[in-house]
């Protein structure tokens, strides 16, 4: 059954029209393998939509070859990178990809697995306070996701003041799906999405208001829930919830001009997902998807639609595995507001192109390159900045 927010999409005649004449715009689809499932989309243009292809000529320069494990990325005040790695440090580079300095003074992280220091921002107020804020795989009696903060020194070599300020419950000791990407929104709270830890008796979690795993958290800047968050005082339920219904949500962003909030996450096989977030929203993972098991099977009845839970926007089959996402705001005229995704074992970079927060068009870029796309973003020179699990850093740029 149609989710109630997405019935406009579907149904309405002048909506449809509209997407229709810009859908016969595009060419066949860039996906041309064989599905792992014969679901069926929930409504027209969920999947495989027609392709888009670039007619702006830019250029991509690698400018950074050794990195390790890079992981987030955030864009400073003055242009340069901050970029984290899973081992527990980050650096700062300029935009031609020199490191011009390495940030130490983490808390000890679980760099095992999908663990490790994973995304990093800074507060809308950095450059007068300094605030360094990220996401982590906590070590202990069993692991989970922790958000903390600290002020980066006047050498901008180490972090002062640590600071906790939020962790993920329940802890588990496995080393799988934390998240974790992190946020500010325009009143300085923070937004953090949470993996469902990938074991069979975690992922269930993602569905139970009291836990904090499968979902995206809404809290302060001291690790408080969000008045008018939409759980609070609700029983059996954590107050700093947002969102629920989630399995490994790598990719996080927000619509420059709508202010939307979207998030993209990781399948199993089949059903990678670009998801419009709503407030008290159940996204349906793991009774809900357009996966199956790793092994074949359905996973739990195999539903694709259920009431009460919200369809994606998107939807991918085979799967690309989305590291991240990212709204583009540089200088290609063509790709402004498009959504762009890192594909991990996809191995390229999508661009979709949204109208009315539906996919009309779809391309894949650097796919010769064979990297794993793991985190980017937009420089303030226009330049898109993209780093792989390889450890390279591109730059993607006007030519």
């Amino acid at each position: 059954m149609f989710s109630k927010f997405y019935k406009p999409l579907i149904l309405g005649t002048v909506l449809l029209s509209v997407t229709a004449t810009v859908m016969a715009q595009t060419g066949d689809p860039v996906e041309k393998n064989k599905a792992n499932s014969n679901y069926k989309p929930a409504f027209a243009g969920q999947t495989r939509i027609g392709s888009v292809k670039t007619k702006t000529p830019y250029t991509t320069t690698v400018i950074n070859t050794g990195l390790n494990s890079p992981w987030g990325m955030h864009v400073l005040p003055d242009g340069r990178l901050l970029i984290s790695s899973k081992p527990g440090t980050m650096q700062i580079l300029t935009t031609d990809g020199k490191v011009v300095k390495t940030i130490t003074g983490f808390p000890a992280v679980q760099y095992e697995s999908q663990g490790g220091l994973l995304d990093i921002n800074i507060d809308p107020d950095f450059t007068t306070n300094r605030m360094i804020y990220w996401t982590y795989a906590q070590p202990g009696e069993g692991a989970t996701l922790a958000v903390a903060k600290g002020k980066l020194s006047a050498d901008e070599t180490k972090l002062e003041n640590v600071k906790v300020i939020w962790e993920a419950y329940p802890r588990f000791k496995g080393a799988g799906q934390f998240g974790s990407r992190l946020l500010f929104d325009k009143q300085g709270n923070i937004f953090v999405t949470s993996g469902d830890r990938m074991a069979n008796e975690m992922r269930v979690k993602a569905q139970d208001l009291n836990t904090t795993t499968g979902k995206i958290i809404h809290i302060t800047k001291e690790g408080k829930p969000v008045a008018g968050n939409p759980f609070i005082g609700k029983p059996d339920a954590k107050p700093e919830i947002y969102a629920y219904g989630f399995r490994n949500p790598d990719g996080f962003s927000f619509n420059p001009v709508t202010g939307d909030l979207w998030e993209a996450e990781f399948g199993p096989r089949g059903g990678d997902e670009i998801n419009l977030i709503k407030p008290g929203g159940n996204y349906g993972w793991p009774f809900v998807t357009y996966g199956i098991e790793y092994s074949g099977g359905k996973v739990y009845d195999g539903i694709q639609q259920k009431k009460g839970t919200i369809q994606p926007v998107y939807y991918w089959d085979p799967v690309i595995s989305p590291g991240c996402i990212m709204f583009y705001t540089g200088n290609i005229a063509e790709w402004k507001n498009n959504l762009f995704v890192g594909g991990l074992s996809g191995q390229h970079i999508i661009r979709l192109v949204i109208k009315n927060n539906k996919v009309v068009g779809e391309e894949r870029l650097l796919a010769d390159k064979n990297e794993r796309w793991r985190c980017m973003a937009t420089g303030k020179d226009g330049a898109i900045y993209a780093a792989t699990d390889g450890g390279k850093l591109y730059k993607i740029a006007k030519q």
